[in-house]
């Protein structure tokens, strides 16, 4: 029998049970639910709604059921309609009528927004330290690499020179607004929905504040509708975590291309790579290639919870169930992606060498070349019609701006002298850009500095 049967006479039909069930993913919540009932019948048994030894019963039997299903002694039952019905059920079967007083003053709707906001929560911390663990290991990949030269590029075409460190704090950048995203999310989510009740809160006499101060919310919710007939929440999460696959996945297609033999710039450890059933050359950058695959996933999560939400009229509707499984895939496959991104990262091989020869090839000091001529007095537009010019040139004879001989240069301008091959030296392109975010060692061990003091 359910627990809301009274107004019905008869059983509902198994086919609808199983429809309307959603004890097959919201179990994840059991320890919120307990906590949440935990608060709740503390707060009933203070404020005289119930007695206090029965509160005492109650907090006492929650404690042990939880420790039961912590255990595995007691198995989530598939025929229960949901986690909160699972879990009120097994307190009225150990206590009878003590375990009914529970519900008093509360409804699924107001019970369900808080567990699922207590859920979230604790799992987005998790979901920070990773980002946190990747950020670290970005910023010691890039001090050891704050001298690596390599070609920046613009439309994948090779642009101006870098280092590799410079390339990889430009990530450590994305992911650590990404932590402030989180930041922000949880700021707006730590409101507190219990004492709503079904949509228009309810007569006894409850203490909100203080169920909000032992479940360690900032704030109660402000309105009773709102507090049980949104899921903004839940939507503002699968857009952050839409943020991050998208930083995932292009860093990983840049893993991707660097370990083709047409870049060849990084070597994936053996632990992470896979081979070919049929082609026994192939090592191949599979994790990277599921997490820019499982981008779509999250972004069709995210889509899911704006679609189920659009046409809601106040307050809660059945709709909103849908809410768990598309938020938890979420939650779930950045975790993945993220538990197996880190350790590949920091196991990865940089070829620096390869790095530098891309550098050499792509006429990526040409902008340098052309700032030598302006520094010596010539308009920037003329520098660099000139520099164009000894590129075509160079293209042509197949050198490099660092083989052409100086008569060359010296045919276009008599500003040329022999420093001009100092000038374009690439080491020296890289380093001399000094500015605070540039690519030069002493910039980018502060960009390192400044992002590990932010992780602290």
């Amino acid at each position: 029998m359910k627990l809301w049967a009274g107004r019905f006479k008869k059983e509902v039909d198994s086919k609808v049970n199983d429809f309307n069930s959603s004890i097959s993913f919201d179990s994840r919540m059991y320890a919120q639910d307990i906590r949440g009932s935990i608060a709740h019948a503390t707060m009933l048994g203070a404020t005289g709604i119930i007695e206090e030894k029965e509160a005492d019963a109650i907090c006492r039997c929650l404690e042990e059921i939880k420790a039961d299903i912590d255990s595995g002694e007691l198995p989530f039952d598939p025929e229960a309609e949901d986690i909160h019905m699972f879990v009120e059920a097994e307190l009225t079967r150990r206590l009878g009528e003590t375990g009914k007083r529970l519900h008093t003053a509360r409804s699924r709707n107001d019970q369900v927004a808080l567990d699922l906001r207590m859920y979230l929560l604790d799992h987005a911390g998790e979901l920070e330290a990773l980002l946190k663990e990747l950020v670290g290991v970005l910023c010691d990949l890039a001090e050891e690499h704050k001298e690596t030269v390599m070609p920046g590029y613009t439309h994948l075409q090779r642009a101006q020179p870098i280092t590799f460190g410079h390339h990889l704090m430009a990530y450590a950048q994305m992911f650590l607004r990404d932590l402030d995203r989180l930041k922000n999310w949880r700021k707006l989510t730590s409101s507190m929905p219990l004492g709503s009740g079904a949509l228009a809160a309810t007569t006894y006499p409850i203490n909100r504040d203080m169920v909000r101060r032992a479940l360690g919310f900032d704030k109660i919710t402000a309105n009773s509708l709102d507090g049980v007939s949104d899921r903004d929440f839940c939507i503002e999460l699968a857009s952050d975590l839409s943020i991050i696959m998208m930083h995932l996945s292009r860093f990983s297609e840049e893993i991707i291309l660097w370990c083709s033999w047409e870049f060849k710039f990084i070597e994936l450890d053996d632990a992470y790579a896979t081979g070919s059933s049929i082609m026994p050359q192939k090592k191949n950058p599979d994790i990277t290639e599921l997490v820019r695959g499982k981008t779509g996933r999250v972004y069709g999560d995210l889509m899911t919870l704006l679609t189920m939400m659009k046409g809601l009229p106040l307050a809660y509707n059945k709709d909103m169930q849908e809410d768990k499984e598309a938020i938890f895939d979420a939650l779930d496959t950045v975790d993945l992606c993220l538990t197996t991104f880190i350790p590949m990262l920091r196991t990865m091989t940089v070829l620096k060498e390869n790095m530098r020869q891309a550098a050499a090839k792509g006429f990526i000091n040409a902008t340098d070349c052309a700032d030598y001529l302006v520094k010596k007095g010539m308009a920037f537009r003329d520098a660099y019609k000139i520099t164009g010019t000894l590129v075509a040139r160079c293209i042509d004879e197949g050198k490099t701006l660092e083989t052409l001989e100086l008569s060359a240069y010296q045919e276009m301008s008599g500003l040329f002298e022999e420093d001009i091959y100092t000038a374009i030296n690439l080491e020296k392109c890289a380093f001399d850009r000094k500015v605070p975010g540039g690519p030069a060692p002493q910039s980018v061990q502060n960009q390192i500095d400044m992002t590990r003091e932010l992780l602290k």
